[in-house]
């Protein structure tokens, strides 16, 4: 007779371990599988607590299944959940995801007193006057004059970078980070942009083409620009 399948595979790492629960099976049969191999694997008694990833594949837990394995895991024994991995998200967790990284394209001029915010990347076809604001939650590519205030990032991405055709901002802010206009003037032949520096810990402007190196996880629309 053939072995039978193993729904519940357990592998130990220099960081805990890694429980991988079969896709294919149903959630409670994976579930009895696991209380009983866990009574092998329970740790003796002053032992520290064993952190344990769970690799779910193509499968999706709602928040009552999420529970019932913290419990056998948490509860029952001396284990805690660092993190559910899976293949599959909701509707609406990609529908947020994909706003979060998608770039708004907007065509016009940002005059003063005016502020234009998105989610995700903006790439703005015009000019920023002084007095203007654009805030993105990710980076921020101005194909014309940058005079007002820029800022990138604005959830916290400390990788968010700001580029324009001419940067001569009022101000940049990249998450937290604040810096003014530079203080030569462009010559306006090239492309410019700031980012964050994390050895200098503030925020630097430079030619557009650092990023090649500086922002090498850029991709899609963003280097395609870089590289024509």
């Amino acid at each position: 007779m053939a072995d039978q399948k193993q729904l519940i595979i357990i592998k130990g790492t220099r960081d805990g371990l890694n429980l991988f629960i079969d896709d294919s099976c149903g959630f409670d049969e994976a579930l009895e599988e696991l209380n009983e191999k866990l009574v092998a694997l329970n740790p003796k008694i002053g032992e520290p607590a064993v952190s344990v990833t769970v690799q779910l594949g193509n499968r999706y837990l709602d928040d009552k299944k999420k529970e019932l394995l913290k419990y056998s895991l948490e509860e029952k024994n001396r284990f805690f959940i660092h993190s559910f991995e899976s293949n599959v998200i909701l509707r609406e967790d990609a529908i947020k995801w994909w706003e979060a990284n998608e770039i708004k394209a907007v065509n016009r001029l940002i005059r003063s007193g005016q502020v234009l915010e998105v989610t995700g990347d903006l790439l703005l076809i015009g000019d920023v006057n002084p007095g203007g604001r654009v805030v993105a939650s990710g980076n921020i590519f101005v194909l014309g004059n940058l005079h007002g205030v820029a800022h990138a990032g604005a959830q916290g991405d400390q990788r968010a970078v700001i580029m324009a055709a001419h940067m001569k901002p009022t101000q940049l802010r990249i998450a937290e980070y604040i810096s003014r206009a530079p203080d030569y003037e462009s010559a306006g032949v090239y492309m410019e942009c700031g980012y964050i520096d994390e050895e200098e810990d503030k925020i630097m402007i430079d030619r557009l083409q650092v990023l090649t190196y500086k922002r090498k996880d850029l991709c899609g629309f963003e280097r395609r620009m870089l590289n024509g």
